[in-house]
């Protein structure tokens, strides 16, 4: 079967021919639907280097999966072939304390095992097939298009993780910065609108992303550059934000989160868009939290595809072929996609 691989650090990915994957015991073969092309691929493909994570390449990418239970290894009892399920993408040992809880993000053997998911060092879903070596990390889907709810997995529960660390300082009266309106910042600001009555603002260097902010559910948007921190002190009457989720990670992001955070505030950095800046007492508000995150847990990725169950959110997504996935991530380095590019490997 053909397959979207890295197959070396610093290169572009290729298309190439790989075997089909044949369940072992404990293990689910999931025929894909639709794999997310998130912009972190972009970073693993260009920036990483050896040493930098323990795991290499060669790997099928892919880390934001959903499709359709194809083949079952032996022992595995709770689903059925035909089955539609979404892949929780982090991978962690299954028995730690912090994944007996469903916080496989947070493994706490993560760097003995060596691997961090499927399409980041073992083979992802850019391929028809996709090998998962647990039921435990497939969650039913329901109704949901598998196409559709491929965002859930990484998209959607990523920002959702970032939004309840914040929950108690969401309530009437606050507002809340989300800086990238990207894959993950449309649904953070849909997420935002369904779950909390936080009032929104978007921040992007793009109409068309602030656009789709305001129909996710941004009260203001802000486009970034020098006159955004004054735009957004002057919508909270020169508070500042009682949260700030950066989806971008880069200097530039990060100098704007500092300058508009209030006073006990919650600054959340998602991107890892490489940036830094210097923290010292007087360089952030007093008793403003600086953290950054990754991925979700299993049991709020079960959440994330309730809350699309009913329709509270739902992705903005563009579908593209197996055989143009390689170009689709050159239109996501350009700044060329609204919403979330979904690879769909049987179309």
């Amino acid at each position: 079967m053909r397959a979207l691989q890295i197959q070396s650090w610093q290169s572009d990915p290729v298309l190439t021919e790989v075997p089909e994957p044949d369940p072992g015991p404990g293990e689910v073969v999931v025929r894909i639907g639709g794999s997310g092309a998130c912009h972190s691929d972009l970073h693993l493909l260009h920036d990483f280097t050896e040493g930098m994570v323990p795991w290499d390449p060669p790997f099928t990418l892919g880390h934001e999966n959903a499709g359709w239970v194809h083949a079952l290894g032996r022992g595995v009892s709770d689903l059925e072939v035909g089955e539609p399920v979404a892949v929780y993408g982090p991978w962690g040992c299954g028995r730690c304390p912090r994944c007996r809880v469903g916080m496989e993000n947070y493994c706490e053997r993560a760097a003995e095992i060596g691997v961090a998911g499927g399409g980041l060092g073992r083979d992802g879903g850019m391929a028809p097939l996709m090998l998962v070596p647990s039921s435990r990390l497939l969650v039913p889907l329901g109704d949901l298009d598998p196409v559709e709810a491929a965002p859930l997995t990484d998209a959607a529960l990523t920002p959702y993780h970032a939004i309840k660390r914040s929950a108690a300082l969401l309530g009437p009266g606050s507002t809340t910065v989300v800086i990238g309106i990207g894959g993950l910042g449309h649904m953070g600001v849909q997420l935002l609108a369904a779950t909390t009555p936080t009032r929104i603002i978007a921040v992007d260097t793009r109409d068309d992303a602030l656009a789709l902010a305001r129909r996710a559910g941004a009260e203001t948007a802000v486009a970034a550059g020098d006159d955004a921190p004054a735009a957004i002190l002057d919508a909270t009457a020169g508070l500042g934000a009682d949260v700030v989720i950066d989806m971008v990670g880069s200097d530039e992001s990060l100098a704007l989160a500092t300058t508009v955070a209030r006073s006990y505030s919650h600054i959340t950095v998602v991107g890892i868009g490489g940036g830094n800046f210097s923290f010292g007492f007087f360089s952030v508000p007093y008793e403003c939290s600086v953290a950054t995150t990754y991925w979700g847990s299993l049991p709020e990725l079960l959440e994330v595809v309730e809350l699309a169950r009913r329709g509270s959110i739902r992705a903005e997504v563009t579908r593209v072929d197996l055989e143009g996935a390689a170009g689709a991530y050159e239109d996501l380095a350009h700044g060329r996609v609204a919403g979330r590019l979904v690879v769909v490997p049987g179309s």
